[in-house]
């Protein structure tokens, strides 16, 4: 495999590791995975997050496997053991699904070539993607944005936060409100820390302040990512963007989408079907870190720790995608045109 490097993710002579995203900020540790197995456990303890990048990474990982001689039944397990790891982010279905149908045969030198493309493409929408909000943010703006989106979510410069950073680096004069986003705390930790390595000013808030600030005219835009887009225009993104959408809505904000076209499900017809994954207890009863952590509620407290909520289409302004800009009201139209 070529070697290949991103932000939170490098291969080099044979070596596959990932940027371990749980010390982030204040730690930048470097891990070698060396087999899919390891991977599985990187994306479900969140080590490597984000609707991208986990369709990227194990792609790597499955693509490395195969280098290694891994027979064509290891290969399908380990596949498979992949796909189930997150059930909501449909970029790793779509990465899993390239490398699992052959054109003949299994074959580990097509596996590798799919899997470099994959890394590739994903760079390479990240820059459309960029390309095509960019126009949307002006001069003075002050966006809004929630979880984390940027280089540590793709292997590219990311989706909502690859287009902050690109209008950033036009010269245009933005401010971004980064909602901490509970219960672990990715924009808090993962957001600040690319804004702070960019250089673009930021003002860390709690997700319950958003729609104040709004009703103080404090916000112009809000960018968001997506984890899966139904065929009606409704999304999964991290919990706390409904609330988002709402609050955006009612105070005439405008509230973009931003993704790649590969998260869309065309066997979704709407937002009820998406699934939602459901996280550990722990991560609401409290705050874990390396050296220990802190517990805030009673032992065994019921918790309910959706991943995802989902935003209905009618809450969007317009669907960002690497292809095009779709508006309000031509999302059914560009599905029944294109796919």
């Amino acid at each position: 495999m070529k070697e290949l490097k991103a932000l939170s993710i490098e291969h080099s002579n044979g070596i596959l590791k990932i940027l371990d995203q749980k010390q982030l900020p204040n730690h930048e540790v470097w891990e070698q995975i060396q087999n899919p197995k390891e991977m599985v456990i990187a994306i479900k303890e969140l080590k490597v997050r984000g609707a991208p990048l986990i369709g990227v990474a194990a792609a790597l990982s499955l693509a490395l496997y195969a280098e290694q001689g891994a027979s064509e039944s290891e290969f399908m397990r380990a596949a498979e053991q992949l796909r189930e790891s997150r059930p909501t982010a449909v970029n790793l279905m779509y990465a899993i699904d390239k490398l699992t149908q052959f054109e003949t045969v299994f074959n580990k030198y097509e596996v590798i070539a799919k899997a470099e493309n994959i890394f590739y493409e994903d760079v390479a929408l990240c820059e459309r993607i960029a390309k095509n909000g960019e126009k949307f943010i002006e001069d003075d703006d002050n966006i809004l944005t929630h979880c984390n989106t940027g280089g540590l979510a793709a292997a590219g410069i990311g989706t909502a936060l690859g287009i902050i950073k690109a209008a950033f680096e036009s010269g245009k004069k933005i401010h971004v409100y980064v909602d901490e986003t509970r219960p672990l705390l990715q924009g808090g930790r993962l957001t600040t820390w690319e804004l702070k390595k960019y250089g673009i000013p930021y003002t860390l808030i709690c997700d319950n302040m958003a729609a104040a600030l709004m009703a103080q005219g404090k916000i112009q835009k809000v960018l968001v990512g997506a984890d899966r887009i139904a065929t009606n225009g409704d999304f999964a993104n991290k919990t706390g963007t409904y609330s988002l959408a709402l609050a955006a809505k009612y105070h005439h904000i405008d509230f973009y989408c931003a993704a790649p076209v590969t998260t869309l499900d065309l066997k979704c017809s709407s937002g009820k079907s998406i699934p939602i994954e459901q996280r550990a207890n722990e991560e609401v009863r409290g705050f874990q870190v390396s050296s220990g952590g802190v517990e805030w509620t009673p032992k065994n407290c019921d918790v309910y720790n959706p991943a995802f909520d989902v935003t209905p289409a009618g809450l969007v302004t317009a669907w960002i995608f690497d292809s095009n800009v779709v508006n309000q009201g031509e999302f059914n139209n560009y599905i029944t045109k294109n796919f």
